[in-house]
């Protein structure tokens, strides 16, 4: 489980293709401080686990189902990627229940910059907008966001300038595709009050 407070940027280093999965390799600092094999680190908000590491690197294996949920095939050595460690208990959650399991693949649609923040848009599948709502949470490429407005298929969120510069929302442009993972609650509850009303009827 994680936060959705990106800890640091990591680096593509090296990608292997095995055919129907990728073996990626990404240098970075903070998440291999305490890293040990099968540990889980979220790479763009993917939950991938530990599988070799270096002094300064660290190397994880990506599923074909990966492949097909995510964004992760369109990495390309030097790419920068958002790298959060899992959460322990003695950690603040500072943002909001994160699983890295990636939900579906969304597209930046524009970005209206500001002053002191920027709005982006970003498009997604139909069947993930009963999950948004204004004020709501949403997992952008592993970043715990605040929803601005809900539509049926594109939302808006307001980027603060910490958000800017420590993540990759900072240089994403119109039509690169993003990891989407919507509010585990939200879906829980669905399920529970659709299981509640099918036995009323």
């Amino acid at each position: 489980m994680f936060t959705g407070i990106v800890e640091e940027f990591g680096t593509i280093e090296a990608i292997e293709d095995q055919g129907d999965a990728l073996r990626l390799t990404i240098a970075s600092d903070i998440t291999l401080s305490d890293a040990r094999l099968g540990d889980s680190i979220a790479v763009n908000g993917c939950c991938l686990t530990v599988a070799e590491r270096t002094d300064g690197t660290w190397t994880a294996d990506v599923m074909a189902e990966s492949l097909a949920k995510t964004s992760l095939g369109d990495l390309a050595v030097g790419d920068r990627v958002n790298l959060e460690r899992a959460v322990t208990a003695e950690k603040r959650l500072g943002g909001h229940i994160v699983q890295g399991h990636v939900d579906a693949v969304g597209e930046v649609v524009r970005r209206t910059p500001s002053e002191h923040w920027e709005v982006v848009e970003i498009a997604m599948p139909a069947e993930l907008g009963r999950y948004l709502v204004d004020k709501g949470s949403i997992t952008v490429d592993g970043i715990s966001l605040t929803v601005v407005e809900a539509g049926e298929t594109s939302f808006t969120v307001s980027l603060i300038p910490e958000t800017l510069a420590r993540t990759t929302l900072g240089f994403r442009a119109p039509g690169e595709r993003v990891n989407l993972e919507v509010d585990v609650i939200a879906k829980h509850v669905e399920k529970l009050v659709r299981a509640y009303t099918s036995k009323e009827n």
